[in-house]
């Protein structure tokens, strides 16, 4: 039932201990306030603890001593029967033996109590966990009856759980195969939640989400993870070696020094990771002896690698991959890029228009609605919310 309190302690331990946290928490001095809370915290669990344990104690002292008066009185007795004769030494030794194991069951009986009552917590909260509902896997095809038609989003909506107003509302486009998309919009318009309907990690409230004609739900899962390459803007940094960082795009290829180098040269890392003590088998992080620690920019060439790694897919979805690079990075990435996914549907998610102006389609959300879609030049032709967000970004330049 402190679970809550356990999650908000473990969460504040790391907070304090780990370096990815450790300059805001010195720069902000965020240190006694974070101290104070985790005390709280422990002097709330630490009382609980306490007045649990004095009533068990209180209650298992009061029992014990109940059962020892009552031994020795039964004790007693037996002796007081022998010496006025009304018992025999035989019966005596049978009495005390009869008493002596009468004690050790009714001691073990408490104690198997206390123990169904203790399991029955656990156990409370384990079948409230299993009866939630999950759903079936429904998804079985391998193959579309439409190889070549490409993605298709129809009318699709969602809503997460719990919340009141759609991410997304209505949208609909069509990527052909080979086809760039790039999708623009202020923080909130709902671009990352597209993102995760279409690798199926949502699923729509209304509408279909089409691959190669067939609905994403009717694919199976297996199949239609290998088909699609994702780099999420809060991508993991695994303390792995700077190879099995990459391997992990493909855990079929986790181990394979080929496929690592490839994927390394698509995303333009293999000059840095040429430089490291120790190439691919560098370990990263600082967790583990000899750990490296790389730039903001070097860790999302590593994120954009590991998307490589699937050769088989077909789909490849980059969101935000060069905030953290500098301009040069970022144009030598975006024409590597181009280069190595010419028969591949790719949708990019972006902030800069240099970028994004490269895409065959771009899409501008809003509050979860598309509200313009089309090229680069047609977007600036109609003069509105793209024109403008491409205008004040240029302004900036001048």
């Amino acid at each position: 039932m402190r679970s809550p309190e356990n999650r908000q302690q473990t969460y504040l331990e790391v907070l304090l201990a780990r370096e990815d946290y450790a300059k805001e928490v010195k720069l902000f001095q965020l240190g006694p306030m974070l101290l104070q809370r985790y005390r709280d915290i422990f002097q709330q669990l630490y009382a609980e603890d306490r007045d649990l344990t004095i009533r068990r104690s209180s209650w298992s002292f009061g029992l014990s001593l109940l059962s020892t008066a009552a031994f020795y009185g039964a004790y007693c007795w037996i002796l007081l029967e022998a010496i006025a004769g009304r018992i025999s030494l035989g019966d005596l030794t049978m009495y005390l033996t009869v008493f002596r194991q009468g004690q050790t069951t009714f001691a073990s009986g408490l104690s198997g109590v206390g123990g169904m009552y203790e399991d029955g917590l656990y156990l409370s909260n384990l079948y409230e966990f299993l009866e939630r509902p999950v759903p079936a896997e429904q998804g079985y095809a391998r193959s579309g009856p439409v190889p070549q038609d490409g993605l298709r989003f129809e009318q699709v909506s969602f809503t997460y759980p719990g919340g009141t107003q759609p991410a997304l509302q209505s949208v609909s486009f069509h990527l052909q195969p080979g086809q760039k998309l790039a999708i623009v919009g202020e923080n909130g318009s709902g671009k990352t939640t597209l993102i995760k309907l279409l690798t199926r990690l949502y699923t729509p409230t209304s509408g279909r989400i089409l691959l190669d004609g067939l609905d994403l739900q009717d694919w199976s899962a297996d199949v239609l993870k290998q088909r699609i390459g994702v780099i999420f803007q809060d991508f993991t940094r695994y303390q792995f070696t700077v190879g099995e960082n990459i391997g992990v795009g493909d855990v079929d290829h986790l181990e394979s020094g080929d496929r690592w180098r490839s994927a390394a040269r698509k995303g333009t890392a293999t000059q840095f990771i040429e430089s490291l003590p120790a190439g691919f088998q560098t370990q990263l992080g600082r967790w583990f002896k000899h750990g490296q620690e790389l730039s903001g920019g070097q860790w999302q060439k590593i994120a954009l690698s590991r998307a490589f790694m699937r050769t088989s897919a077909d789909i490849l979805v980059l969101d935000e991959p060069t905030s953290a690079m500098d301009a040069e990075a970022e144009v030598k990435l975006f024409d590597q890029f181009r280069a190595v996914t010419q028969d591949q549907m790719a949708i990019l998610i972006s902030h800069r228009f240099s970028t994004v102006r490269m895409a065959d389609q771009i899409m501008v959300l809003a509050a979860g609605k598309l509200i313009e879609q089309g090229t680069h030049a047609e977007l600036l032709q109609q003069n509105g919310r793209y024109a403008h967000l491409f205008t004040l970004q240029a302004a900036g330049y001048q």
